[in-house]
This record gives C-alpha cells, structure tokens and sequence, in this order.
C-alpha cells in the first residue's frame, strides 16, 4: 500500500513538474528585455534561501517561517507574492523529504492516508482563496498566521506540550479530530503559515509517537502543495526566479539533511527562529496598517 501511495505521489509531483515548467518557459520568453545574465544574478541568492530553509525543514525545523521571513527583512519578493512563491518553490523539495519519511518511518497507513486526503482538499480550498487576496490583506493574514506559527513554535520550546505517547495511528474520535485539523492546516499553508509546527502538535496531543508526525506531515504537505501550487501558477501569483531558486537549493538540501546530516542540536536554532519570526510578522502587520492610515486619493475632476 505504501508502494501504491508513493506512485500517486510521483504522478502527481510529475504532471506538476510539467505544468510548472512550461509556465516558466512561458512566462520567460514573455518578459521583455530579459536576459540570463539579469536571472542568474537574481537567482543565485533564492537558490541560498532554497538551501537553508529545506535543509531546516528536513531536521523538523520547517520551511516556510524561515523562507518568508528573509523575504520580509531582506525584500528578496513582494509581500504579496510570498505564499504562492513558497508553496511553488517549496514543493519538489518536500516531494523528496515525503519519499524518504514515508518509506522508512512506520505509521498506520488508514491515517496516514485521511490526514493526507484532508490537507489536499484543504490546500484546493485555500489556494482558491488566497490567489484572489489583495497585497493588503496577504500581509494582515500572513502577519498573523506568523504570530500563531511563532507562538506554536515558542510554546513548543518551553515544553509546554506533552511529549507524545507510543501509538502509530488513531481510531474513533481521535482521528476524525486528527483529520478536521489537517483540513484546516491545508488551508493554512496556502496562507504562509507552514503545517509542520501544528501538525507535530497534533500529533502528540492526540498520543501519537513523535516520529509519526514525520511522515504525516511531509506526506501531506507533498501531496498538497502541488495542488495548492496550480492555483498560484495559474493566477500569477509568484515570483518564478524566487520559486526556481528554492527548487534548486532544497533538493540537494534535503538529501544532505536526510543522509549525511540527519540530526543536529536545534534548540538554539529554534530559538532563533522564533524571535526571527516575530519580528516578520511584527513588520508585517505594521505595513498594512500603513497603509490602511494612508489617505483615499483624491477622485479626479472631469477636466482631468
């Protein structure tokens, strides 16, 4: 059943792959007055990004706090176009991760299936939505959906969730609860808002081991955010050289991070992380309220 899973999953990372690629080749004739040199120089550095943050990700960590909090503080993309620029850029990388997690951490395949399945119907729902946002209103949701990351993240550091228990899977109301909450971090994603942090909680809330949540929540997400992706390549909503460069960085990143490194003393880079993601997020909703106190422009005249 595993072997099934995994087919699905590369079929469905394939005809992504495709869809992606034509839509870059596309929309690379299309831009006038490019040239290779302009998009290498810009894309050395998202390559960077793309390194450290599925490097991270692949060690528990996550991906997309630390992505759209360079993007933030170092205007590397528009904060409009950073959730569909990381779920785009993001998603072969996590493919990888899920194919390495799945096939070697044991987990109840029924729930591992249904939370997938939730997150998926989830990213479609989400995307839908946040593809159509206003660059105003992507930085109140993303400023805040940060904040609740950053809060996850720091209660998680001071150890006030418990510890998980020792069962690979849920039954009765447990994995209905399992699965709404999946559904909703679906959507999150699509947002900015990364499923690891929430997802790894859940977990061990609901008595789970917590080497479970690995492929639970890299399943899910590689599953998803090819689908959630369709949604942000089909409306424009990404910056492409951004998106490459995380392609690019994060798969090596994760096979480094998965078999050379394959653990590391995180607990000062979590901390880090944290404060990191604060002050984003703090940024961010300081900029829509900018511009929220900036003044309607004057209606024109009819001479004008």
């Amino acid at each position: 059943m595993k072997t099934a899973l995994l087919a699905v999953l590369i079929a469905e990372t394939l005809v992504y792959a495709i869809v992606w690629f034509a839509h870059l080749h596309r929309t690379r004739k299309a831009v006038p007055g490019a040239t290779a040199a302009a998009g290498d120089l810009k894309l050395a550095p998202q390559v960077g990004v793309g390194f450290f943050a599925n490097f991270l990700d692949t060690l528990g960590v996550g991906s997309f706090a630390i992505t759209s909090s360079i993007y933030k503080l170092l205007s590397f993309v528009p904060d409009d176009l950073i959730p569909g620029t990381m779920n785009v850029g993001h998603a072969l990388p996590t493919v990888a991760e899920a194919l390495i997690f799945i096939l070697v951490i044991a987990v109840d395949f029924k729930t591992l299936v249904a939370m997938i399945a939730a997150a998926v119907l989830g990213a479609w729902f989400g995307a839908g939505m946040v593809s159509g946002w206003s660059k105003h209103r992507i930085q109140i949701g993303l400023g805040l959906a940060l904040l609740a990351a950053a809060m996850l993240m720091l209660g998680s550091q001071l150890n006030l969730y418990p510890v998980g228990g020792e069962a690979l899977g849920l039954t009765g109301v447990k994995f209905w609860i399992a699965v709404g909450a999946n559904f909703m971090f679906g959507a999150f994603m699509q947002l900015g808002v990364g499923l690891y942090a929430p997802c790894m909680i859940l977990v061990y809330l609901l008595g789970m081991t917590p080497r479970a949540a690995f492929p639970i929540m890299m399943g899910s997400c590689a599953f998803l955010m090819p689908v959630g992706s369709y949604q942000f390549v089909r409306a424009k909503r990404y910056d492409r050289i951004a998106a490459l460069g995380l392609t690019l960085g994060g798969i090596p990143a994760v096979l480094i991070a998965a078999y050379v490194v394959k653990s590391l003393p995180l607990g000062a880079v979590r901390w880090l992380v944290v404060c990191v993601v604060l002050y984003t997020s703090v940024m961010l909703l300081r900029s829509a309220s900018q511009k929220a106190l900036q003044p309607a422009p004057a209606p024109k005249t009819a001479s004008e």
